[in-house]
Protein backbone atom coordinates (compact mmCIF):
# COMPACT_ATOMS: atom_id res chain seq x y z
CA UNK A 1 0.00 0.00 0.00
CA UNK A 2 1.21 3.81 -0.97
CA UNK A 3 2.17 5.77 2.05
CA UNK A 4 1.03 9.15 1.86
CA UNK A 5 3.47 12.38 3.49
CA UNK A 6 3.61 15.68 3.65
CA UNK A 7 6.48 17.30 4.40
CA UNK A 8 7.94 21.19 5.41
CA UNK A 9 9.19 20.54 1.64
CA UNK A 10 6.08 20.27 0.35
CA UNK A 11 6.15 16.86 -1.37
CA UNK A 12 3.25 15.19 -0.84
CA UNK A 13 2.60 11.17 -1.78
CA UNK A 14 5.13 8.05 -2.18
CA UNK A 15 4.50 5.77 -5.59
CA UNK A 16 6.23 3.01 -6.53
CA UNK A 17 8.47 5.50 -8.95
CA UNK A 18 9.92 7.89 -5.89
CA UNK A 19 8.12 11.20 -4.44
CA UNK A 20 6.34 14.08 -6.68
CA UNK A 21 6.29 17.49 -6.20
CA UNK A 22 2.32 18.86 -4.94
CA UNK A 23 2.94 21.84 -7.29
CA UNK A 24 4.32 19.85 -10.71
CA UNK A 25 0.47 18.83 -10.56
CA UNK A 26 -0.66 22.43 -10.90
CA UNK A 27 -1.49 23.38 -14.59
CA UNK A 28 0.41 25.85 -16.14
CA UNK A 29 -2.60 28.01 -17.12
CA UNK A 30 -2.86 29.15 -13.36
CA UNK A 31 -0.21 30.84 -13.04
CA UNK A 32 -1.77 33.27 -15.84
CA UNK A 33 -4.16 34.43 -13.08
CA UNK A 34 -3.97 36.94 -9.78
CA UNK A 35 -5.81 36.40 -6.86
CA UNK A 36 -8.62 38.96 -7.03
CA UNK A 37 -7.43 42.03 -4.49
CA UNK A 38 -10.82 42.66 -3.30
CA UNK A 39 -11.36 39.56 -1.89
CA UNK A 40 -7.62 39.21 -0.75
CA UNK A 41 -8.09 42.45 1.67
CA UNK A 42 -11.63 40.72 2.27
CA UNK A 43 -9.47 37.73 3.69
CA UNK A 44 -7.26 39.59 5.65
CA UNK A 45 -9.80 41.89 7.39
CA UNK A 46 -12.13 38.63 8.33
CA UNK A 47 -8.77 37.47 10.26
CA UNK A 48 -8.78 40.64 12.21
CA UNK A 49 -12.37 40.69 12.92
CA UNK A 50 -12.08 37.13 14.09
CA UNK A 51 -9.52 38.73 16.62
CA UNK A 52 -12.08 41.36 17.70
CA UNK A 53 -10.90 44.29 15.64
CA UNK A 54 -14.15 46.70 14.64
CA UNK A 55 -13.50 47.79 11.02
CA UNK A 56 -15.24 49.59 8.01
CA UNK A 57 -15.66 47.82 5.14
CA UNK A 58 -15.20 49.72 1.70
CA UNK A 59 -13.70 46.52 -0.30
CA UNK A 60 -16.34 44.58 -1.89
CA UNK A 61 -18.83 45.81 -4.36
CA UNK A 62 -22.36 44.59 -2.92
CA UNK A 63 -25.14 46.30 -2.09
CA UNK A 64 -25.85 46.27 1.45
CA UNK A 65 -30.12 46.45 1.12
CA UNK A 66 -31.52 43.22 1.31
CA UNK A 67 -33.26 41.54 -1.79
CA UNK A 68 -36.97 43.13 -2.36
CA UNK A 69 -39.57 41.36 -0.39
CA UNK A 70 -41.67 40.57 -3.81
CA UNK A 71 -38.84 38.97 -5.22
CA UNK A 72 -37.61 36.61 -2.04
CA UNK A 73 -41.71 35.87 -1.41
CA UNK A 74 -41.76 34.60 -5.51
CA UNK A 75 -38.78 32.52 -4.80
CA UNK A 76 -40.32 31.38 -1.57
CA UNK A 77 -43.43 30.17 -4.07
CA UNK A 78 -41.41 28.51 -6.32
CA UNK A 79 -39.93 26.42 -3.65
CA UNK A 80 -43.36 25.80 -2.13
CA UNK A 81 -44.98 24.69 -5.51
CA UNK A 82 -41.90 22.76 -6.22
CA UNK A 83 -40.09 24.54 -8.89
CA UNK A 84 -36.82 22.87 -7.60
CA UNK A 85 -35.90 20.51 -10.55
CA UNK A 86 -33.42 21.59 -13.54
CA UNK A 87 -34.37 23.93 -15.90
CA UNK A 88 -33.66 24.29 -19.91
CA UNK A 89 -30.00 25.16 -20.02
CA UNK A 90 -30.87 28.60 -21.53
CA UNK A 91 -32.83 29.03 -18.87
CA UNK A 92 -36.84 29.17 -18.40
CA UNK A 93 -38.41 30.36 -21.11
CA UNK A 94 -40.44 32.60 -19.04
CA UNK A 95 -37.46 34.81 -17.62
CA UNK A 96 -35.68 34.52 -20.83
CA UNK A 97 -39.18 36.23 -22.80
CA UNK A 98 -38.81 39.27 -19.31
CA UNK A 99 -35.33 39.74 -20.37
CA UNK A 100 -36.45 40.65 -24.37
CA UNK A 101 -38.82 42.73 -23.05
CA UNK A 102 -36.38 44.04 -20.64
CA UNK A 103 -34.13 44.44 -23.50
CA UNK A 104 -36.30 46.01 -26.05
CA UNK A 105 -37.45 48.41 -23.87
CA UNK A 106 -34.36 49.80 -21.64
CA UNK A 107 -31.43 48.74 -24.44
CA UNK A 108 -32.98 49.08 -27.66
CA UNK A 109 -31.84 45.65 -28.22
CA UNK A 110 -33.88 43.15 -30.43
CA UNK A 111 -33.03 39.75 -28.78
CA UNK A 112 -34.95 36.50 -29.97
CA UNK A 113 -35.48 34.97 -26.14
CA UNK A 114 -35.50 31.08 -27.57
CA UNK A 115 -32.29 31.36 -29.60
CA UNK A 116 -30.29 34.67 -28.43
CA UNK A 117 -30.59 34.54 -24.55
CA UNK A 118 -29.05 32.56 -21.53
CA UNK A 119 -29.61 32.60 -18.18
CA UNK A 120 -25.97 32.16 -16.42
CA UNK A 121 -24.55 31.92 -13.39
CA UNK A 122 -24.06 35.47 -12.36
CA UNK A 123 -22.85 37.55 -15.22
CA UNK A 124 -19.25 36.29 -14.31
CA UNK A 125 -20.19 33.26 -16.29
CA UNK A 126 -21.71 34.78 -19.08
CA UNK A 127 -18.24 36.41 -19.38
CA UNK A 128 -17.02 33.38 -18.92
CA UNK A 129 -18.90 31.53 -21.78
CA UNK A 130 -18.28 34.63 -24.57
CA UNK A 131 -14.50 35.08 -23.91
CA UNK A 132 -13.79 31.28 -23.96
CA UNK A 133 -16.29 30.64 -26.47
CA UNK A 134 -14.23 33.01 -29.16
CA UNK A 135 -11.01 33.46 -28.19
CA UNK A 136 -8.38 31.10 -29.19
CA UNK A 137 -4.35 31.50 -28.89
CA UNK A 138 -3.00 34.36 -30.42
CA UNK A 139 -5.90 36.15 -30.39
CA UNK A 140 -5.59 39.82 -28.83
CA UNK A 141 -8.22 41.31 -26.65
CA UNK A 142 -8.17 44.97 -25.79
CA UNK A 143 -9.13 45.75 -21.87
CA UNK A 144 -9.19 49.13 -20.05
CA UNK A 145 -6.41 49.51 -17.38
CA UNK A 146 -7.79 49.96 -14.89
CA UNK A 147 -10.70 47.40 -15.73
CA UNK A 148 -12.57 45.36 -14.00
CA UNK A 149 -10.43 42.15 -13.36
CA UNK A 150 -12.07 38.80 -14.76
CA UNK A 151 -12.11 39.96 -18.10
CA UNK A 152 -8.05 40.12 -18.56
CA UNK A 153 -7.94 36.69 -16.48
CA UNK A 154 -10.67 34.50 -18.86
CA UNK A 155 -8.11 36.07 -21.73
CA UNK A 156 -5.39 34.64 -19.95
CA UNK A 157 -7.06 31.03 -19.50
CA UNK A 158 -8.26 30.84 -22.76
CA UNK A 159 -4.54 31.29 -24.07
CA UNK A 160 -5.60 34.82 -25.58
CA UNK A 161 -3.13 38.13 -25.87
CA UNK A 162 -4.31 40.61 -23.29
CA UNK A 163 -3.31 44.26 -24.74
CA UNK A 164 -4.63 47.11 -21.78
CA UNK A 165 -6.24 50.60 -23.18
CA UNK A 166 -5.05 52.95 -20.30
CA UNK A 167 -7.99 55.11 -19.36
CA UNK A 168 -7.13 58.05 -17.60
CA UNK A 169 -8.37 60.63 -14.81
CA UNK A 170 -8.11 63.27 -16.99
CA UNK A 171 -10.85 61.94 -19.39
CA UNK A 172 -12.76 60.39 -16.60
CA UNK A 173 -11.43 57.23 -16.90
CA UNK A 174 -13.37 56.90 -20.33
CA UNK A 175 -12.21 55.14 -23.87
CA UNK A 176 -10.23 57.38 -25.66
CA UNK A 177 -11.24 56.91 -29.43
CA UNK A 178 -7.45 57.82 -30.42
CA UNK A 179 -5.93 55.38 -27.96
CA UNK A 180 -8.44 52.43 -28.89
CA UNK A 181 -7.37 52.80 -33.16
CA UNK A 182 -3.69 52.95 -31.77
CA UNK A 183 -4.05 49.55 -30.10
CA UNK A 184 -5.92 47.47 -33.21
CA UNK A 185 -4.14 45.01 -35.18
CA UNK A 186 -4.85 42.29 -37.52
CA UNK A 187 -4.97 39.96 -34.25
CA UNK A 188 -7.19 42.23 -32.32
CA UNK A 189 -10.35 39.48 -31.43
CA UNK A 190 -12.80 41.41 -29.18
CA UNK A 191 -12.49 44.43 -27.26
CA UNK A 192 -14.22 44.61 -23.61
CA UNK A 193 -16.75 47.44 -22.18
CA UNK A 194 -17.99 47.83 -18.90
CA UNK A 195 -20.50 51.15 -18.03
CA UNK A 196 -21.15 52.20 -15.73
CA UNK A 197 -17.38 51.14 -14.98
CA UNK A 198 -16.00 48.82 -11.65
CA UNK A 199 -13.79 50.12 -10.42
CA UNK A 200 -14.04 54.05 -11.62
CA UNK A 201 -18.04 54.75 -11.73
CA UNK A 202 -17.13 56.55 -15.42
CA UNK A 203 -20.10 56.05 -17.79
CA UNK A 204 -19.84 55.68 -21.53
CA UNK A 205 -21.78 58.95 -23.62
CA UNK A 206 -23.24 58.12 -26.37
CA UNK A 207 -20.46 59.47 -28.74
CA UNK A 208 -17.82 57.52 -26.78
CA UNK A 209 -19.90 54.49 -27.93
CA UNK A 210 -20.14 55.78 -31.47
CA UNK A 211 -16.36 56.40 -31.83
CA UNK A 212 -16.10 52.98 -30.80
CA UNK A 213 -18.44 51.71 -33.08
CA UNK A 214 -16.83 52.84 -36.01
CA UNK A 215 -13.78 51.22 -34.71
CA UNK A 216 -15.28 48.16 -34.16
CA UNK A 217 -16.23 48.24 -38.37
CA UNK A 218 -13.65 49.22 -39.51
CA UNK A 219 -11.73 46.15 -37.58
CA UNK A 220 -14.34 43.53 -37.59
CA UNK A 221 -14.11 42.58 -33.90
CA UNK A 222 -16.18 41.32 -31.42
CA UNK A 223 -17.82 43.58 -28.49
CA UNK A 224 -18.11 41.99 -25.29
CA UNK A 225 -20.06 44.52 -23.42
CA UNK A 226 -20.81 44.31 -19.05
CA UNK A 227 -23.27 46.25 -18.03
CA UNK A 228 -24.28 45.08 -14.86
CA UNK A 229 -23.92 48.40 -13.41
CA UNK A 230 -26.84 50.07 -15.69
CA UNK A 231 -28.96 51.35 -13.24
CA UNK A 232 -27.04 52.68 -10.93
CA UNK A 233 -26.57 56.31 -12.88
CA UNK A 234 -26.37 59.78 -11.81
CA UNK A 235 -26.31 63.42 -12.71
CA UNK A 236 -28.74 62.78 -15.61
CA UNK A 237 -26.42 60.88 -17.08
CA UNK A 238 -27.84 58.08 -19.56
CA UNK A 239 -27.06 54.40 -20.23
CA UNK A 240 -26.44 53.19 -23.74
CA UNK A 241 -25.81 49.77 -24.69
CA UNK A 242 -23.38 49.33 -27.24
CA UNK A 243 -25.48 46.22 -28.96
CA UNK A 244 -28.49 49.10 -29.85
CA UNK A 245 -26.22 49.81 -33.20
CA UNK A 246 -27.84 48.11 -36.16
CA UNK A 247 -24.74 47.81 -37.86
CA UNK A 248 -22.63 46.07 -35.34
CA UNK A 249 -25.84 43.96 -33.74
CA UNK A 250 -24.22 40.93 -34.72
CA UNK A 251 -20.83 41.53 -33.16
CA UNK A 252 -22.03 42.24 -29.63
CA UNK A 253 -22.27 40.03 -27.06
CA UNK A 254 -23.95 41.64 -23.74
CA UNK A 255 -23.52 40.51 -20.40
CA UNK A 256 -26.20 41.46 -17.44
CA UNK A 257 -28.00 40.39 -14.27
CA UNK A 258 -29.47 41.04 -11.01
CA UNK A 259 -27.26 40.83 -8.59
CA UNK A 260 -26.51 44.71 -8.48
CA UNK A 261 -29.82 46.48 -9.27
CA UNK A 262 -31.90 44.25 -7.21
CA UNK A 263 -29.70 43.62 -4.62
CA UNK A 264 -29.58 39.51 -5.44
CA UNK A 265 -25.62 38.65 -5.22
CA UNK A 266 -26.21 35.34 -3.31
CA UNK A 267 -28.57 33.87 -5.97
CA UNK A 268 -26.03 34.23 -8.94
CA UNK A 269 -28.71 34.87 -11.68
CA UNK A 270 -27.15 36.83 -15.06
CA UNK A 271 -27.42 36.54 -18.82
CA UNK A 272 -25.93 36.94 -21.99
CA UNK A 273 -27.27 38.03 -25.00
CA UNK A 274 -25.73 37.37 -28.46
CA UNK A 275 -26.16 36.44 -31.95
CA UNK A 276 -27.56 32.99 -32.40
CA UNK A 277 -25.05 31.00 -34.21
CA UNK A 278 -22.28 32.38 -31.43
CA UNK A 279 -25.34 31.40 -28.65
CA UNK A 280 -25.31 27.98 -29.48
CA UNK A 281 -21.54 27.45 -28.86
CA UNK A 282 -21.96 29.26 -25.61
CA UNK A 283 -24.76 27.26 -24.40
CA UNK A 284 -22.34 24.20 -24.91
CA UNK A 285 -19.92 25.29 -22.74
CA UNK A 286 -22.65 26.57 -20.45
CA UNK A 287 -23.95 22.74 -19.92
CA UNK A 288 -20.49 21.33 -19.62
CA UNK A 289 -19.94 23.91 -16.44
CA UNK A 290 -23.25 24.66 -15.19
CA UNK A 291 -25.92 22.65 -16.58
CA UNK A 292 -28.19 25.51 -15.64
CA UNK A 293 -28.90 28.38 -12.63
CA UNK A 294 -31.22 27.65 -10.07
CA UNK A 295 -35.07 27.01 -11.15
CA UNK A 296 -36.29 28.79 -7.93
CA UNK A 297 -33.67 31.80 -8.07
CA UNK A 298 -35.10 32.51 -11.96
CA UNK A 299 -38.55 32.76 -10.78
CA UNK A 300 -37.39 35.41 -8.52
CA UNK A 301 -35.31 37.02 -10.98
CA UNK A 302 -38.93 36.94 -13.57
CA UNK A 303 -40.62 38.91 -10.46
CA UNK A 304 -37.67 40.92 -10.21
CA UNK A 305 -37.99 42.45 -13.84
CA UNK A 306 -41.94 41.57 -13.74
CA UNK A 307 -42.56 43.66 -10.50
CA UNK A 308 -42.85 46.90 -9.09
CA UNK A 309 -39.37 49.00 -10.21
CA UNK A 310 -39.58 51.03 -6.97
CA UNK A 311 -36.65 49.36 -4.76
CA UNK A 312 -33.98 49.81 -7.95
CA UNK A 313 -35.19 53.36 -7.78
CA UNK A 314 -35.19 53.85 -3.86
CA UNK A 315 -31.43 52.21 -3.65
CA UNK A 316 -30.18 54.31 -6.83
CA UNK A 317 -31.82 57.85 -4.64
CA UNK A 318 -29.73 56.42 -1.51
CA UNK A 319 -26.36 55.42 -3.14
CA UNK A 320 -26.81 58.95 -4.54
CA UNK A 321 -26.60 60.82 -0.94
CA UNK A 322 -24.20 58.26 -0.27
CA UNK A 323 -21.88 59.07 -3.12
CA UNK A 324 -22.14 62.84 -2.69
CA UNK A 325 -21.10 62.41 1.17
CA UNK A 326 -17.90 60.12 0.52
CA UNK A 327 -17.05 62.14 -2.76
CA UNK A 328 -16.87 65.37 -0.71
CA UNK A 329 -15.05 63.59 2.93
CA UNK A 330 -12.08 62.22 0.58
CA UNK A 331 -11.91 65.61 -1.55
CA UNK A 332 -11.30 67.12 1.90
CA UNK A 333 -7.93 64.79 2.76
CA UNK A 334 -4.22 66.50 2.12
CA UNK A 335 -2.20 64.37 -0.48
CA UNK A 336 -5.96 62.71 -1.89
CA UNK A 337 -8.62 63.30 -4.12
CA UNK A 338 -11.43 61.56 -6.43
CA UNK A 339 -13.63 62.82 -9.29
CA UNK A 340 -17.21 62.71 -9.11
CA UNK A 341 -18.14 59.12 -10.60
CA UNK A 342 -20.59 59.17 -12.78
CA UNK A 343 -22.66 55.45 -11.88
CA UNK A 344 -22.01 51.92 -10.16
CA UNK A 345 -21.04 52.50 -6.54
CA UNK A 346 -17.48 53.09 -6.18
CA UNK A 347 -14.83 55.76 -6.16
CA UNK A 348 -11.08 56.05 -7.37
CA UNK A 349 -9.11 57.81 -4.99
CA UNK A 350 -6.07 59.14 -6.14
CA UNK A 351 -3.57 58.19 -3.48
CA UNK A 352 -0.65 58.90 -5.59
CA UNK A 353 1.01 62.09 -3.88
CA UNK A 354 1.66 59.54 -0.99
CA UNK A 355 4.71 57.92 -2.14
CA UNK A 356 3.90 54.69 -1.47
CA UNK A 357 2.64 51.60 -3.39
CA UNK A 358 -1.74 51.44 -3.61
CA UNK A 359 -0.96 48.24 -1.85
CA UNK A 360 0.97 49.72 0.80
CA UNK A 361 -1.49 52.34 1.81
CA UNK A 362 -4.52 49.63 1.46
CA UNK A 363 -1.89 47.79 3.97
CA UNK A 364 -1.79 50.49 6.36
CA UNK A 365 -5.41 51.84 6.68
CA UNK A 366 -6.47 48.23 7.25
CA UNK A 367 -3.85 47.67 9.82
CA UNK A 368 -3.48 50.89 11.53
CA UNK A 369 -6.75 52.48 10.72
CA UNK A 370 -8.82 49.78 10.57
CA UNK A 371 -10.28 50.75 7.43
CA UNK A 372 -10.75 48.25 4.36
CA UNK A 373 -9.99 49.43 0.88
CA UNK A 374 -8.84 47.79 -2.22
CA UNK A 375 -5.90 48.88 -4.30
CA UNK A 376 -5.60 50.51 -7.53
CA UNK A 377 -3.31 47.75 -8.94
CA UNK A 378 -5.51 45.03 -8.48
CA UNK A 379 -7.36 46.21 -11.81
CA UNK A 380 -4.27 46.80 -13.58
CA UNK A 381 -0.97 48.56 -13.83
CA UNK A 382 -2.70 52.09 -14.40
CA UNK A 383 -4.86 51.47 -11.34
CA UNK A 384 -1.10 51.87 -9.07
CA UNK A 385 -1.46 55.20 -7.30
CA UNK A 386 -5.63 54.94 -6.62
CA UNK A 387 -7.53 53.08 -3.81
CA UNK A 388 -11.47 51.59 -5.08
CA UNK A 389 -13.71 52.32 -2.46
CA UNK A 390 -17.12 51.26 -2.26
CA UNK A 391 -19.89 53.37 -1.00
CA UNK A 392 -22.36 49.93 -0.56
CA UNK A 393 -22.39 51.00 2.89
CA UNK A 394 -24.19 53.04 5.22
CA UNK A 395 -24.09 56.82 5.61
CA UNK A 396 -22.65 56.20 9.59
CA UNK A 397 -19.80 53.60 8.41
CA UNK A 398 -18.91 55.96 5.47
CA UNK A 399 -18.88 59.42 7.43
CA UNK A 400 -16.73 56.89 10.01
CA UNK A 401 -14.16 55.26 7.70
CA UNK A 402 -13.42 58.46 5.98
CA UNK A 403 -12.65 60.41 9.15
CA UNK A 404 -9.88 56.95 9.88
CA UNK A 405 -8.89 57.28 6.65
CA UNK A 406 -8.39 61.03 6.83
CA UNK A 407 -6.62 60.63 10.10
CA UNK A 408 -4.15 58.14 8.84
CA UNK A 409 -3.23 59.41 5.78
CA UNK A 410 -2.68 63.04 7.31
CA UNK A 411 -0.02 61.62 9.58
CA UNK A 412 3.22 59.93 8.87
CA UNK A 413 2.66 56.66 7.84
CA UNK A 414 4.48 54.36 10.26
CA UNK A 415 3.61 51.08 9.22
CA UNK A 416 3.72 50.40 5.49
CA UNK A 417 4.18 46.54 3.61
CA UNK A 418 3.12 45.73 0.24
CA UNK A 419 0.56 42.92 -0.08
Amino acid sequence: MDEWLLNASGRIGRYPHGVFELKERIASRMKRIDPIAARVMFEKARAMERKGEELVHFELGEPDFDTPKNIVNAAKRALEEGHTHYTPNSGLLELREAISRKLKMDNQIEADPRSEICVTVGAQEGAFLAVFSTIEPGDEVIVTDPGYFTHPNYVRMAGGTVVTLPVREEDGFRINPDLLEEKMTEKTKMITLNSPANPTGSVLTRDNLESIRAAVEKHDVLVLSDEIYEKMIYDGNKHYSIGAFPSIRDRVITINGFSKSYAMTGWRVGYLVAHKQMLAEMIKLHQNLVTCASSFAQMGAIEALDGSQESVRSMVKEFDKRREIIVAGLNRIDGASCIRPGGAFYVFLNVGKLGKSSWEIADYLLEECKVVTTPGSGFGKCGEGYLRLSYATSIDQIEEGVGRIQSGLERPMKRVRNG
